[in-house]
């Protein structure tokens, strides 16, 4: 379908080239072939580790309430056994419960679906399911549960079934059917950054086989050697051979009309198909897809938020701050003696940021490097990488490497994120909030596009949108984008499940610049 070459471009830079009349690339062409794998072996592997996940985790609760709070049945059915018995009759019931609750269909449809995003719809789950289970069972005669029974259940199944979940998906991204065959169509500016942030996230489980375009744009240092697979007019032939999962449409210069052709075309072929929209930029997380006589319409949320929103949100802060503070003041008087010992200088770094409106405030951060350490580096790295089409480091990663300006154990802490712990102190004040925009330095406002300034409509945040999905995986231009996005789709939940999404990423941090 296309053998490939790199051409140099105007500019001399290479650009990504093929030959559509040649067959495919031997070593994208049979990879499925090689591996023995069916195309829906993600979905299939997913499905039912999931439901063995369920099944586990509500089995188990079930039994551990039945050993603590003792049976609830009566007369001639006295015995726990049967109780348990009854429950484990009732399991299909509650896997069809979790199906409507699409329990079991995200993870197929998005990249980097968590156990996390799942957590509202297991907790509707258990509360269902328990009130459902527990009144038959009176009503039938079965038992007669008692409040402190059904709490007890309610409490354990939630927390074994998420913990459950987890480790399934644990499991899943180790498997190699979990990987899916993936193309992207478009190989300008917005189809190669796509390509990038793939190859920067494993947990993903995406395999990038190429990119398929009629006239690509100059190629990006940091896509590697991905390859042009063929023109988008071949789009069917290239998904059917290569045995494609997943199809990423991102600007591909085809017409409007001709791929929508192809892409109903595709419906036939059980392919995933994600398409990147128009006004991305615009388009946060949290988009309202609603219709006037089946046309879709993709509603931009409102950045007007209620105060009674916004003192739930101070509330969040002042108790969550001071229970971690309280909590960590160990490590923190730790961190604190280890940093005056390693190297002369204040405990603190104390900095300007800019929060709400554009506020100044001083943020605190343990320091890591050395006292009086230079800062025009840092203002040059920020403007060499304000493009979303700057690249990274040999790494792959947008951080800057000042190895000999950082302490011994100033790389320990930038590694850990374990120097941003004084922030607490700042979300405690008022300056911060627990999520956030990333709280930016007055010289980088310098390279602000206008939209950027959105970010200044919510407090800074000691972790946010972009610390938890890319960190240093994207520049310094992509991380303003999604301090906007998280502006624009803010709510109390986005705030919940990026909480608990952060303590994974300190464990998968590189760091920061």
């Amino acid at each position: 379908m296309g053998t490939v070459h790199q051409s140099e471009g105007h500019g001399g830079a290479a650009a990504i080239a093929v030959d559509a009349a040649q067959p495919l690339p031997q070593h994208v062409a049979h990879v499925r072939a090689r591996s023995g794998l069916r195309p829906d072996t993600r979905r299939i592997l997913v499905r039912r580790s999931l439901i063995v996940a369920d099944l586990a985790g509500l089995s188990l609760a079930f039994t551990l309430t039945v050993a603590i709070f003792g049976s609830s049945a009566g007369g001639a059915h006295a015995r726990p056994v049967y109780e348990l018995a009854v429950f484990f009759v009732s399991l299909p019931a509650w896997v069809m419960l979790a199906a409507l609750h699409g329990l079991y269909q995200h993870d197929e449809e998005r990249m980097g679906h968590s156990t996390v995003d799942d957590f509202v719809d297991v907790v509707h789950l258990v509360t269902l399911g328990a009130w459902i289970f527990f009144i038959g069972c009176w009503i039938t005669g079965v038992s007669s549960p008692r409040p402190g029974k059904l709490i007890g259940f309610w409490l354990l199944a939630t927390v074994l079934v998420t913990a459950c979940r987890a480790i399934a998906r644990i499991c899943c991204l180790r498997s190699p059917a979990y990987v899916q065959n993936t193309i992207v169509v478009g190989a300008g500016e917005v189809g190669q950054l796509v390509a990038r942030k793939l190859l920067a996230h494993d947990e993903y489980g995406v395999r990038l086989l190429g990119l398929v375009d009629e006239e690509p744009r100059q190629r990006r240092e940091d896509i590697g050697d991905v390859k042009l697979l063929g023109p988008g007019s071949r789009l069917r032939e290239i998904v059917a051979e290569l045995e494609v999962e997943r199809v990423i449409i991102a600007f591909s210069n085809i017409s409007d009309a001709r791929m929508a052709e192809i892409v109903r075309e595709l419906g036939g072929l059980d392919v995933q198909i994600d398409i990147v929209p128009r006004l991305y930029e615009m388009v946060g997380p949290r988009v309202d897809v609603h219709a006037v006589e089946a046309l879709p319409l993709v509603g931009v949320p409102s950045m007007r938020w209620t105060r009674s929103s916004m003192l739930i949100k101070r509330s969040i802060d002042v108790v969550g701050s001071t229970f971690a503070l309280i909590l960590l003041s160990p490590l923190f008087v730790l961190i604190a003696w280890k940093v005056h010992r390693s190297s002369p200088g204040p405990i603190f770094f104390r900095q300007t940021r800019l929060g709400l409106n554009m506020r100044e405030f001083t943020a605190l951060k343990f320091r890591t490097m050395w006292a009086d350490t230079d800062e025009s580096e840092h203002r040059a790295y920020i403007a060499s990488t304000m493009s979303s089409s700057a690249t990274g480091e040999a790494t792959g990663l947008y951080k800057l490497e000042r190895k000999n300006a950082i302490t011994p154990f100033g790389h320990v802490l930038r590694k850990t994120s374990l120097d941003e712990l004084p922030q607490l102190i700042n979300v405690l004040r008022g300056d911060m909030s627990l999520v956030g925009p990333r709280p930016c330095i007055p010289y980088e406002t310098e390279r602000f596009k206008p939209h950027h300034f959105e970010r200044f409509l919510l407090p800074a945040g000691l972790t946010g949108l972009w610390q938890v999905m890319a960190r240093a995986h994207s520049s310094f231009g992509e991380a303003l984008d999604m301090d906007v996005a998280y502006v624009r789709s803010w709510s109390l939940g986005l705030d919940l499940r990026l909480l608990f999404r952060t303590p994974l990423q300190m464990l998968r941090s590189e760091g920061t610049a």
